[in-house]
């Protein structure tokens, strides 16, 4: 059993991959159970060789047209198309998955990358897009809003003190120069809810197997970007005081499993930096836990806004460092028992 692929159950409509629509959790909570009956699917707890999927920030604000920062690449399907294939792979592969942990990129409106947080001389916020460097902050183009010291308890020299510092550090790590968003993955807000497809994926897999998705809650710092949910951009302050956390305890969890799939949005951004950080933990432990990992290519997309900004080469490259360093580019199109070092 554990060397075949499971149908797609007659629930899952592809066409809807791209829509918001409301779950019917009673009735995929049977259905699920019936499918484990019928396909003799075991709980994950028995699972022998263990496979995690890592699944970032699958939320309506990066994959569904129209949303706030809609991740289409080139294609202009890009995001669609990834989850559609990714929710085909968990159907599919039912049986083998033991745990799926989705991230969720989770933002208020006074943050460093929201244009609030910016201000001219005139008054004037940046436009969404608006990369802000170093030199920006040195010349005076752009100063700390310092209306925001109210909501963050601070005072206005902090405020601008912390933005030099904060996009010093950017540069001094080669990380891309402090980018102003749309206001995207809003708590509480529609664009931060899981794609429903994809979310309907996950519960038919945790009813069906037993197991409890493992959610994931990073970008909810006010002073600091955070890509990965491995670790924010930037850890400390101009004084030294903690902006946020690393998340060692994900970190420890990610490698007990045999096997660590990564997938999501953006494969530019919030993909590529939690690949990096992971990539950064194992080669400070143990170089050979870097064979574990299986990078979905067919199922992440990098940030293309048409005649502003394309990130598709610099995602594409980082993608052959992962590779080179030892870990797995593959396809979700690809039954996941022919993958290299699988064992099932």
């Amino acid at each position: 059993m554990l060397r075949k692929e499971l149908p797609l159950p007659s629930h899952y409509q592809p066409k809807k991959v791209g829509e918001v629509w409301k779950i019917p959790y009673q009735d995929r909570s049977k259905d699920a159970q019936e499918w484990a009956g019928k396909y003799q699917i075991k709980p994950a707890s028995n699972d022998i060789f263990r496979i995690c999927l890592v699944a970032v920030d699958v939320q309506n604000t990066f994959c569904i047209p129209g949303f706030e920062l809609y991740v289409g690449g080139r294609s202009g399907t890009g995001a669609v198309d990834d989850n559609r294939r990714m929710c085909e792979f968990i159907y599919r592969h039912l049986h083998l998955i033991t745990e799926i942990c989705p991230t969720m990129d989770t933002h208020q409106i006074m943050q460093i990358f929201h244009e609030l947080y910016l201000i001219n001389d005139k008054g004037e916020h940046p436009a969404p897009f608006t990369l802000i460097s170093v030199e920006d902050i040195q010349n005076g183009a752009w100063k700390f809003n310092e209306a925001l010291c109210y909501s963050f308890n601070i005072d206005k020299d902090f405020g601008q003190k912390h933005l030099l510092h904060y996009t010093t550090k950017l540069k001094e790590g080669g990380k891309y120069d402090l980018t102003i968003w749309p206001y995207h993955a809003m708590l509480g807000g529609i664009g931060h809810a899981l794609v429903s497809s994809f979310e309907e994926a996950i519960f038919f897999h945790g009813v069906a197997r037993y197991s409890q998705p493992d959610f994931h809650v990073k970008g909810d710092k006010p002073f600091t970007e955070h890509y990965s949910v491995l670790g924010p951009e930037v850890l400390e302050g101009p004084g030294g005081e903690q902006l946020a956390r690393k998340s060692e305890k994900f970190f420890n969890k990610l490698v007990q499993y045999d096997a660590v799939i990564i997938a999501g949005q953006a494969k530019s951004h919030c993909v590529a930096w939690t690949i990096d950080d992971l990539l950064k933990d194992i080669l400070s432990k143990d170089r050979h836990l870097v064979e574990k990992v299986y990078l979905m290519e067919d199922c992440t997309s990098p940030v293309v806004i048409p005649g502003s900004i394309d990130y598709t080469v610099q995602a594409d490259e980082a993608f052959q460092r992962f590779a080179d360093a030892g870990m797995h580019i593959v396809r979700s199109t690809d039954p996941i028992y022919r993958w290299p070092g699988i064992k099932l």
